[in-house]
């Protein structure tokens, strides 16, 4: 089906968009010139919405906007916000009632006229997108990167050409509801994450597995074989599984042996990549690299893989370096917003690290994190909701001392900066590992990224 073709079906109907959010705007100017009558809804009232709001209403779109705004929820088509679980009762009520239930991101899957690569995982979604997009690019494929990443791309679907590739990045939130699946699909790794949102850890599993529940034999599914869980995926996979791992695998797969990376496609074993030429420090974008590897694989030729792997410079607040001040290394990890993102992060430096942790709670255990602090931590600066929840674990870890250790406290992030910068010495690392999401303090983990890094490099010479 094509985008017009689509959005000719929604003429005449009642149709809700559910936020007013970035990833749904977009949508809204889209479904304005539909022939649809359009509702978006959004918990903040009219002036909070601000500029947006008289956008929506210049369009013809009709606002339900403040407290009790899904109490007149009545639609033909609703589009759910990511953010926004589906059994929330008044979409369940309305879809009981004949609504159908899809988002910008289920869409596009239908009309998306290229082939899809779609990645999703608890770590590593957002640099192992960039890479396939980054190797696709070099080997001279139009690619167009969106999805969680931060940008829809069902308004752009008539600039794509059946000869390009989408290459979308997924959340446990889109793939709740999503009914097709890619024709490569990517799960990085699975472990405890978002339990504040999903009911438990097997919800979070099975919308994980939704992305490429729907496969046939002739799409590909990359899997990590070192992870359990994702592991177990493989004996439910309709498509052609190409594992990752570690570890030399006994048929087809992307593998490490030797300090590199090498691929076993049809009987045939070659080496594709020293991990020495990587720039991305740390054994997990090792991993992010094999993940890539495998979705790209004869598609992509070795040549294209090694340029990234030697121009690729990193994603924005992913063990960025920020800055040297008096000898002092600053990174930016913003993005680890998991305690296994922070191990990830933690292990990329030799030496250990002075870090700043803490953030809003996502109802997950923070005892796997307390060992990897023993190791690698030499000043733990904490702020934010879970400051105490980190501590209780860190103290209660085996081996703990405070004098090996000392764990500072602050609930201003900016003092936890100047914490940090005042017990670092010339060689040290600072880096921002917050092992925790941002909403206690800032709208998202980009802008509190952001933040340290203006912060850092605002610090006089």
């Amino acid at each position: 089906m094509t985008l017009r073709a689509y959005l000719d079906s929604l003429s005449g109907k009642k149709v809700a968009v559910l936020g007013v959010g970035v990833s749904n705007r977009p949508l809204l100017r889209l479904l304005a010139g539909s022939g649809a009558c359009v509702t978006a809804y959004d918990r903040r009232d009219r002036a909070a919405l601000g500029e947006a709001a008289d956008e929506l209403t210049a369009l013809g779109i009709a606002l339900s906007c403040g407290d009790g705004y899904l109490e007149s929820l009545e639609a033909d088509v609703i589009f759910r916000t990511p953010g926004m679980r589906p059994d929330v009762p008044q979409v369940v009520d309305a879809v009981a009632a004949g609504a159908v239930l899809t988002s910008e991101m289920e869409a596009f899957f239908e009309v998306c006229p290229c082939p899809i690569l779609a990645i999703t995982g608890s770590d590593g979604k957002t640099t192992t997108s960039t890479l396939i997009a980054e190797m696709l690019t070099r080997a001279g494929v139009r690619c167009h990167l969106g999805g969680n990443i931060g940008r829809p791309l069902l308004d752009i679907t008539d600039e794509i050409a059946p000869d390009d590739a989408a290459v979308v990045e997924l959340s446990s939130f889109q793939l709740m509801t999503m009914k097709k699946s890619a024709s490569v699909a990517v799960v990085t790794n699975v472990a405890p994450n978002h339990l504040d949102i999903h009911r438990d850890m097997a919800e979070y599993v099975d919308a994980k597995r939704r992305v490429f529940a729907g496969q046939t034999p002739e799409n590909r599914v990359v899997l990590n074989f070192d992870n359990e869980i994702t592991c177990g995926f493989a004996a439910g996979a309709k498509g052609r599984v190409m594992p990752f791992s570690k570890q030399p695998l006994s048929g087809d797969g992307v593998y490490l042996k030797d300090g590199a990376i090498w691929v076993n496609a049809g009987g045939k074993a070659e080496k594709v990549l020293e991990t020495a030429d990587i720039f991305l420090p740390g054994l997990h974008n090792v991993e992010n690299y094999m993940a890539a590897i495998a979705a790209v694989w004869g598609r992509v030729p070795t040549e294209a893989i090694r340029r990234t792997a030697r121009e690729f410079h990193g994603v924005e607040h992913r063990i960025e370096f920020v800055r040297e001040l008096h000898g002092v290394r600053y990174y930016n990890d913003s993005i680890a917003t998991s305690p296994t993102r922070a191990i990830a992060g933690l292990r990329s430096f030799p030496e250990k690290v002075i870090m700043i942790a803490g953030g809003y709670d996502k109802h997950l255990s923070f005892a796997p994190l307390a060992p990897e602090i023993l190791s690698h931590v030499k000043t733990l600066v904490l702020c934010g909701a879970t400051a105490g929840m980190i501590r209780a674990a860190v103290e209660s870890a085996e081996g703990f001392s405070q004098e090996k250790l000392p764990i500072l406290e602050t609930d201003d992030f900016s003092q936890a900066i100047e914490l940090a910068r005042a017990n670092a010495a010339p060689g040290d690392v600072v880096i921002l590992c917050p092992a925790c999401a941002a909403f206690d303090k800032f709208p998202n983990f980009m802008v509190r990224g952001k933040t340290y890094k203006d912060y850092v490099n605002s610090l006089p010479e």
